[in-house]
């Protein structure tokens, strides 16, 4: 099982072909585009891993991007007591849903690679089918 670790948005993840993950709001997306992250801190899987100085030049992530979207609400309150003095504020954090579609190593091979997304539809009909022959 490979996985990378990726740098954006200020924080950094670990991630593995197929993984769905949740970050920072991406500038300028679309949804169904394909995003490439070229800030790849390390590379590997169970019996060997390559580490960058500060990143692995040359190596790459591509991903999907599902869609964009807002957190639920955060509120802030402030109060200062005696002074009649309060503050109320809400934040919603924007992100961006992105599915991790392939991983390259730093000669351009490519380590990893998710299996293609199903339609909805197909994917609930070959569930049915599954559980109709598992009942037999």
């Amino acid at each position: 099982m490979s996985y990378a670790v990726i740098q954006t948005g200020g924080k950094q993840y670990k991630v593995s072909a197929g993984e769905i993950i949740k970050v920072e709001k991406l500038p300028d997306s679309n949804p169904d585009t394909k995003v490439e992250f070229k800030e790849i801190l390390a590379y590997g899987d169970d019996k060997s891993i390559e580490l960058g100085e500060p990143t692995v030049s040359g190596a790459k992530v591509e991903a999907e991007l599902l869609k964009n979207g807002k957190e639920r609400t955060v509120l802030i309150f402030k109060k200062r007591r005696r002074k009649n003095s309060r503050r109320k504020n809400g934040h919603r954090q924007q992100f961006s849903l992105i599915r991790i579609s392939k991983i390259f190593s730093k000669d351009g091979k490519v380590l990893s690679e998710a299996e293609k997304m199903k339609k909805k539809e197909t994917a609930v009909k070959e569930a049915k089918e599954e559980k109709i022959e598992a009942s037999k």
